[in-house]
């Protein structure tokens, strides 16, 4: 984007204004990673406002051929990363921001229905919470913001082959913690 890359060369030579209008670009799907890896909305505030502080006073290293947004989200995975190795507790996410749009349960649902899929959404959550922190970040940059594995591997500063590797230990847990679940029910 043309508007982009005029706003990041402004910023370069200190126009705080320029850098103004790339938060108010991009804060939101920023603040959508981090509440998603955080699971707490004041925390996700947090992590959203120290990564625009990091990217601020980084914004010297970032490089014209990549995706600003991928750049960010960097460092953005990278701070949320940091801050739950640092919980001595796995962090609550909350699926209902998590989920795509059609996990919901539609109007024309019987009320046995509703609470089926609730009762599934809170399995899911209650597993995806038990994940390393790496694969949480690789499941939710797939999965939520779409990202292809490359993209996910220069985020996280990995490799594709170890996004991949990730990304199907992630779900071969998720299914043997949900297995178990599911026999019960």
């Amino acid at each position: 984007m043309e508007e982009e890359r005029a706003w990041i060369e402004q910023a370069l030579r200190g126009d705080r204004a320029a850098f103004g209008q790339l938060v108010r670009a991009y804060e939101r799907p920023v603040y959508n990673l981090a509440y998603r890896m955080l699971g707490n909305p004041a925390e996700a505030e947090d992590a959203a406002q120290e990564t625009f502080l990091r990217a601020y006073t980084k914004l010297a290293t970032y490089q014209p051929g990549r995706k600003f947004v991928n750049w960010l989200l960097s460092i953005a995975s990278h701070h949320c990363i940091d801050r739950l190795r640092r919980k001595s507790r796995a962090p609550q996410l909350s699926l209902d921001d998590l989920l795509p749009p059609q996990w919901f349960a539609s109007d024309a649902q019987r009320p046995d229905q509703v609470v089926g899929r609730k009762q599934e959404r809170e399995r899911v959550r209650a597993v995806l919470d038990t994940l390393p922190p790496d694969y949480r970040a690789a499941v939710v940059l797939r999965y939520w913001h779409g990202l292809s594995y490359d993209e996910i591997a220069t985020t996280t500063g990995s490799t594709e082959s170890a996004i991949k590797s990730r990304l199907h230990r992630a779900r071969r847990m998720m299914a043997e913690r949900l297995e178990p679940a599911q026999a019960d029910a």
